[in-house]
């Protein structure tokens, strides 16, 4: 989920709602029941046309992430690309880890059918998208590598429970404090280390920020 609107930055309204709903989830994750059915209509709603009001596949968009990605070594086996919206962030990992299985996954069910259908059929099944709630993800324990969100809130917990020993999870946000769904940098540190994640990277690309965490082992 990634409204980010014009590169010049989101109307007041967006941006201040974003942050109210961002601070919701990443410290009162249990409150998270009461907003996901409004947060799912609206980007239900926004779907279409999201792109070119984004930017979400331009370079400047998505920098922040791939500068994240260039932190993680070893290459992932399965990464998971959380609020995906029409899956820029999932394909950019897809690209940078050719031999990873990438999969998205997104409250809004418009959002996966446009991302979707970027990949068409897959034979192999290496990039796909689905429906999930990032607080309940349909994963197993230590099932990926890495974890990505680009201008989505962090459930940490969630996030620390599908990581392996030694996997990395990225939070990058195209616009930095400018992004809606922005969590500060001393948010991630505390909420990852209280996991047991350790931060090995952060920092900042044009406007935009990321943080790497990672899991010992």
């Amino acid at each position: 989920m990634d409204p980010t609107g014009p590169r010049t930055g989101p109307p007041k309204r967006v941006r201040v709602t974003g942050r109210a709903l961002n601070a919701l989830v990443a410290r009162f994750p249990g409150a998270w029941p009461l907003a996901r059915a409004p947060m799912r209509r609206f980007f239900d709603g926004a779907a279409a046309g999201w792109n070119e009001r984004t930017g979400a596949f331009g370079a400047e968009h998505l920098a922040p992430l791939a500068a994240g990605l260039l932190i993680v070594k070893p290459e992932p086996e399965r990464a998971l690309d959380i609020g995906t919206g029409t899956g820029a962030g999932a394909l950019l990992v897809a690209r940078e880890f050719p031999r990873a299985r990438v999969r998205g996954v997104d409250l809004s069910e418009e959002m996966i059918r446009r991302a979707q259908s970027r990949v068409g059929l897959d034979p192999e099944g290496r990039v796909a998208f689905k429906v999930a709630d990032a607080s309940a993800l349909p994963y197993d324990d230590e099932h990926f590598d890495l974890v990505t969100l680009l201008n989505m809130p962090p459930f940490f917990a969630e996030i620390a429970r599908v990581l392996r020993p030694g996997g990395h999870a990225i939070v990058s946000a195209s616009l930095g404090p400018a992004t809606p769904f922005y969590t500060p940098e001393s948010v991630l540190r505390r909420g990852f280390e209280r996991r047991g994640m350790e931060v090995a990277a952060s920092g900042s690309v044009g406007a935009g920020t990321y943080l790497v965490a990672r899991f010992p082992g």
